[in-house]
């Protein structure tokens, strides 16, 4: 879907931050491709750092195929899922984590991408950004790449 955030970040990955930002100092995405610091990629998944973390490691683990909540994604492109946050749990060291698949607003789901009948049933979260420096997260992204 053309105005998918991670649609435009699955098409974007190609062409990294790093890589980009190395050829031209005035790098400028285009409207339809969004870079990331790749961590770890198969055909159906990526990993990537999130660019406003919560944490330092914070990653997103998405599939590749356009769905807005769990259910519209094919069962076969979930199956590396969880096998590919422990990979990432054990490459950061995490010892105390969260791992979190948000399904409509009700259950805080920033962008269209388990279930919460109504606001006032299940998970309440906050969500406190820190601020983002792409030098370290650039670091951290290679800390983490080379220990998956």
């Amino acid at each position: 879907m053309a105005s998918c955030i991670f649609c435009k970040i699955i098409k974007g990955k190609q062409a990294s931050i790093q890589s980009k930002q190395a050829a031209s100092s005035s790098f400028r995405p285009s409207p339809s491709e969004i870079p990331c610091f790749k961590l770890l990629e198969t055909d159906k998944t990526l990993a990537f750092l999130d660019i406003n973390p919560l944490s330092q490691g914070h990653a997103l683990v998405i599939p590749k195929i356009h769905g807005e909540k769990l259910a519209d994604i094919p069962d076969d492109h979930l199956t590396e899922i969880l096998p590919i946050a422990k990979k990432l749990v054990i490459a950061t060291g995490a010892q105390e984590y969260n791992i979190l698949q948000n399904n409509g607003a009700g259950a805080h789901q920033e962008v269209g991408h388990i279930p919460k009948p109504s606001a006032q049933e299940g998970l309440g979260i906050g969500w406190p950004q820190q601020t983002t420096d792409m030098d370290k997260l650039k670091a951290l992204s290679e800390e983490i790449k080379a220990k998956v």
